[in-house]
């Protein structure tokens, strides 16, 4: 059945519900929306494939709700168990058109993916946190089966982030997930179809950069655009294509905003809507409703500035994982996090070692607040390490290119991965390489190589201190320079940077501190923990949160922090939300904490 979310009018597509599209960023009016009951099926002997036993009536013995692992509650198995293939099945049933295409689109799929239409083996894809698509339209009847294979080991040369690798949760790392974790869906369109879209804001020339793809070259198509803000047409454009390829740049001042432009802030979260409809003779062939912020991002000396302000962050650690969803999550509960993150005074989250759903950025870009986007880690050093996390670092920075709430990249986190980087020059060169090739696929953000300690090159010096002891942690960064090249983190006592690497005067956040562990729970376990000694009740922990805070705050020279972390996860109960994602304290004490320096800007009342 082929959804519409769309209405027409005299401009064109109007959407009535972004939130629960799929990719907002994206969107086109007739889709199908694959999430729901799949027949399912585990294979520990791995003998689905051969002899295409799979397409067997008895292969598959039970049902599952994608998009979410067989682990979580509301998956519909929650099963503890460890099954590293497993097999998915669904019946198609879809009105197929003359002249369209159908595009099977996976938000993310953990690990390796191989797809059938029928008995036509058309895909495979490897990597656990990027999107994909397929196109199906050469195998498509208007009665076909979907049947997927998805083969996850979890190894250590996998990017896995908290995924753990033993077979029981320990510190930090969690419950394993295992095949379809993101949105699943097809999208019509026409025989040529726009594949890629990037959006740069220029605002010192009051312009947006495009750079727009179709899916096969034909010189006698065009593409024709609009720019709104709130209603109103900014600008219109029309262009064609060299070799699949269209590049323009559009100015979109006018003379309503204030100052030509209606600039992005997590304040003023404005945006403005774009259209794209892609034609051949006077005949549409695809039609994308989109949207952008004008919004700068950059560093000089030991500031950030955001579209040429200072900057200061103050962001919460995300971690993305629900009690009964695992890291996936329903739009409602993005939400829900997003507010409460606003309500308690953070302007940022730093999304940790989790490739989000798309509908997350969605929520930073309107409601406003600012997200460092990080890939998840390996745990162990070698050439396919190197080759895995590469492969998914394309589709990780496309994937955030357009989202004006994004204004970091993240690549590796605490050397996990990387454990001999200090005086191990290939690894070092990693880094680096993984660096310099994020700037190549987009120099419009600030990128951190190697978070926390141990750096090489990177355009934050960041550094995690979970010293729980304010006067010693004050102490630790009295001199910031001597701090920055040393070890100022009694903590990890890791030092800052790498051989042979030092601090450039460039800028300084504290990325992580504080995790300061509170229960809710009254059937409290031995395993559950929290950085520094256990604290029995509220009042003391919100002391100590505020005592740690204030340290950082006023540490010279620091441009932000980032608070370790927004909910409980598992056995890590250092969340400033519960397991269900609900307050364990008064969010405005949280945020009468936050207030307490670098309040920046004007107020207007």
């Amino acid at each position: 059945m082929i959804n519409d979310l769309v209405n027409e009018n005299k401009e064109g597509i109007i959407i009535l519900d972004k939130l629960h599209y799929p990719r907002p960023q994206f969107i086109r009016g007739n889709w199908i929306d694959l999430n729901g009951e799949w027949e399912f099926a585990f294979d520990d002997e791995d003998k689905g494939q051969f002899e295409k036993s799979f397409m067997n009536n008895n292969f598959f013995d039970r049902k599952i709700i994608v998009p979410y692992s067989y682990h979580t509650k509301n998956s519909g198995i929650h099963l503890n168990e460890d099954h590293q293939i497993v097999w998915y099945k669904k019946d198609l049933k879809i009105d197929i058109k003359e002249n369209k295409r159908y595009i099977l689109n996976f938000g993310a799929v953990d690990y390796k993916c191989d797809i059938w239409i029928d008995e036509n083996h058309i895909a495979t894809h490897i990597g656990g946190h990027t999107p994909f698509t397929v196109d199906l339209t050469n195998h498509l009847k208007e009665d076909s089966t979907i049947y997927i294979r998805v083969e996850d080991r979890n190894l250590c040369i996998q990017p896995i982030g908290k995924q753990s690798w033993k077979k029981e949760n320990f510190l930090c790392w969690y419950t394993r997930t295992v095949g379809i974790w993101q949105q699943v869906w097809i999208e019509e369109v026409g025989e040529i179809y726009l594949t890629d879209i990037k959006m740069t804001p220029q605002i010192d020339n009051a312009s947006i950069d495009l750079d727009i793809l179709i899916s096969d070259d034909d010189k006698d198509v065009d593409l024709y655009g609009e720019v709104y803000f709130d209603g109103e047409l900014i600008n219109k454009f029309v262009t064609n294509f060299k070799s699949n390829r269209a590049r323009l740049t559009v100015d979109v001042s006018s003379e309503s905003p204030d100052f030509r432009l209606n600039f992005w802030t997590p304040n003023t979260p404005n945006l403005y809507d774009i259209k794209f409809k892609l034609c051949k003779n006077d005949k549409t062939l695809d039609y994308i409703d989109s949207y952008f912020g004008m919004r700068k991002v950059e560093s000089i000396g030991r500031k950030i500035y955001l579209n040429n302000q200072e900057f200061y962050q103050k962001l919460i650690l995300d971690q993305g994982y629900f009690k009964d969803g695992g890291l996936t999550a329903t739009p409602e509960e993005l939400k829900d996090d997003v507010l409460k993150i606003k309500e308690m005074g953070f302007n940022g989250a730093r999304k940790h070692q989790k490739i989000e759903d798309n509908r997350f950025m969605y929520l930073c870009d309107t409601l406003g607040l600012v997200m460092w986007a990080e890939m998840p880690s390996t745990f162990e050093y070698s050439n396919k390490t190197n080759e895995n996390i590469t492969k998914e670092l394309y589709s990780f920075i496309d994937k955030h290119y357009n989202n004006p709430s994004v204004i970091v990249y993240t690549l590796l986190n605490e050397s996990w991965g990387i454990n001999e980087v200090y005086s191990d020059k290939k690894q070092q060169n990693f880094v680096n390489a993984l660096v310099y090739l994020t700037k190549s696929l987009d120099n419009s953000r600030l990128v951190v190589g190697n978070d926390g300690w141990e750096h090489t090159i990177s355009d934050i010096l960041t550094i995690h201190d979970y010293n729980s002891d304010k006067d010693t942690m004050a102490k630790s960064y009295e001199n910031i320079d001597e701090a920055t090249n040393g070890s100022p983190s009694k903590t990890s006592t890791r030092r800052c940077y790498s051989e042979g690497y030092k601090y450039n005067n460039g800028p300084i956040m504290i990325s992580e501190y504080g995790g300061v562990a509170y229960n809710t729970n009254k059937d409290d376990t031995e395993e559950s923990w929290g950085y520094g000694e256990r604290l029995n009740s509220m009042d003391s922990v919100i002391n100590k949160i505020e005592e740690l805070t204030k340290v950082v705050m006023d540490i010279n020279d620091v441009c932000g922090f980032c608070y370790t972390q927004l909910s409980d996860v598992e056995q890590e109960i250092n969340g400033l939300l519960d397991h269900n994602h609900q307050y364990k304290f008064d969010p405005k004490k949280i945020r009468e904490i936050l207030e307490y320096n670098h309040n920046l800007g004007f107020i207007f009342k």
